[in-house]
């Protein structure tokens, strides 16, 4: 456990000694500078929301959410696809370390870039709700400010996963990146599609925003939040176990 512990701190060091570790942070502290700005010259004298209200909304998929997901995607891409371009690879698996271990600290450390990005996020709107806007009144929450942070971590997470796994299969950062980015883009329309059809709630794109439900509402007949979350999961250890299957059997030479 201890050596594993030292391959995630060297994976995240890896990660943060990059310059353009911080623009991910960068981008979501100006968004939300926008977002407040937006909020504030819109409203043009009417009631604005509460601190709580305009939390909830800014984190959620409609508006940091959607940026925080890209971004993930974007630095996760990378995690082991460089490690082929560069030639590093080969350092890492002769270091006695096992391949499932080395994967797995990669893993891990894309994990806690994900949190990282979203406790950012959520600390950035808190402060800048607090600071510009009335804590009283509204209709939300803390319990839907966790929540919605909630969700918003595991739809980034099922994506990231997916990421990882391409990252796996074509060693191509950029290959990555764009059929991340372009699963998230395609997920709306998808839905709009094929959600009629019975099979279809048994694929992965209908079962990605677990926010649906907290609204009341249901992707699909027959579909509960329990449903989405198991599907969410299965997929979520299929994208893995191919991810490492592939790897441990990948020849390096």
């Amino acid at each position: 456990m201890r050596r594993f512990s030292k391959l995630v701190v060297n994976e995240w060091l890896k990660m943060s000694k990059k310059r353009s570790f911080y623009i991910a942070y960068a981008v979501l502290l100006l968004a939300t500078i926008g977002f407040t700005y937006i909020i504030m010259e819109v409203s043009n004298g009417q009631e604005l929301p509460s601190a709580l209200d305009f939390t909830a909304s800014v984190i959620g998929r409609s508006g940091l959410g959607q940026i925080t997901s890209f971004l993930a995607i974007i630095y996760s891409a990378g995690v082991l696809a460089k490690e082929y371009q560069l030639g590093t690879i080969k350092l890492l698996l002769i270091r006695g370390h096992s391949r499932t271990a080395v994967l797995a600290s990669k893993y891990v450390a894309v994990l806690l870039f994900v949190l990282s990005l979203i406790l950012f996020s959520l600390a950035t709107a808190l402060i800048a709700g607090f600071v510009t806007l009335d804590y009283s009144g509204g209709e939300s929450n803390w319990s839907d400010i966790w929540l919605t942070t909630l969700y918003q971590t595991i739809y980034t997470v099922i994506y990231v996963t997916l990421t990882f796994m391409f990252g796996v299969l074509t060693k191509s950062t950029g290959a990555t990146i764009g059929i991340g980015m372009l699963a998230v883009l395609m997920e709306s329309i998808f839905n709009a599609l094929l959600a009629k059809y019975e099979f279809y709630k048994y694929f992965f794109f209908l079962n990605t925003d677990l926010s649906v439900y907290r609204i009341g509402e249901t992707p699909a007949d027959g579909m509960t939040l329990t449903f989405s979350s198991i599907v969410a999961l299965v997929y979520v250890i299929l994208f893995l176990g191919v991810s490492f299957v592939t790897f441990k059997k990948r020849d390096i030479a």
